[in-house]
């Protein structure tokens, strides 16, 4: 199996029973045949090999990004416009794909990128809280609840094609949870930590440009 089957038959197959905290529900976007036709399309398009890649952890889907297309850090317009697949899933923007993609554009473009690097989430599923985006980490009940799911998540991606020498992982606390279930599981042998595209966007703004080059860096250095 490519690296491709594997993300795609491990996607379109999530099975979670889990029983959330009152008041946060699950995002899971794989169920709609849509989504489905655009994440088989995505990972055929970009990773149908058998090469390893390093891994770059995000949080957990959010509602207007890869909550809706299924794809990590990828909105429906980036999907059209920088993957080249049409698709019906909307037209709105996500301020991490908008960061991420620049990135993308700036590291050579999707073909160059995805060759070496593939895009996930500790949680594969999102959670929601008042209609809004919610972080697993934002709840110890929740945090508590999901860390079987997420690790068993991680267990089972590190088989697509890990480079298990370093993983890189977006945000602070995202990070620091990671390293504790890494002190445990002994998935990775470093990880580097660098601030989140939505940090970057909504409170750095005038200095994406720098943190731009601050993840090329760190790609360069750890890819």
């Amino acid at each position: 199996m490519t690296f491709a089957d594997k993300v795609v038959n491990y996607l379109l197959n999530i099975d979670f029973n889990i029983t959330l905290p009152a008041g946060i529900t699950i995002i899971d976007p794989y169920k709609n045949a849509e989504v489905k036709r655009c994440v088989t399309v995505f990972y055929k398009n970009y990773f149908n090999d058998t090469n390893n890649r390093t891994y770059i952890y995000g949080i957990n889907p959010g509602r207007f990004g890869s909550g809706v297309t299924g794809i990590g850090f990828t909105d429906p317009v980036a999907l059209q416009i920088f993957c080249g697949i049409e698709n019906s899933l909307g037209k709105k923007r996500e301020l991490s794909s908008e960061f991420i993609y620049a990135l993308i554009e700036r590291y050579g473009g999707c073909e160059k990128f995805y060759s070496n690097f593939y895009i996930t989430s500790l949680s594969p599923l999102g959670f929601l809280k008042d209609s809004k985006n919610y972080n697993y980490y934002d709840n110890t009940l929740l945090q508590n609840a999901v860390e079987p799911f997420i690790t068993s998540s991680i267990t089972t991606q590190l088989k697509f094609g890990a480079n298990k020498n370093v993983a890189i992982c977006l945000g602070k606390k995202n990070a620091d949870y990671l390293g504790e279930l890494n002190t445990t599981h002994h998935f990775f042998k470093k990880i580097i930590t660098i601030e989140h595209p939505r940090f970057i966007m909504q409170y750095r703004r005038k200095s994406v440009n720098t943190y731009i080059e601050k993840y090329l860096a760190a790609f360069e250095e750890n890819r």
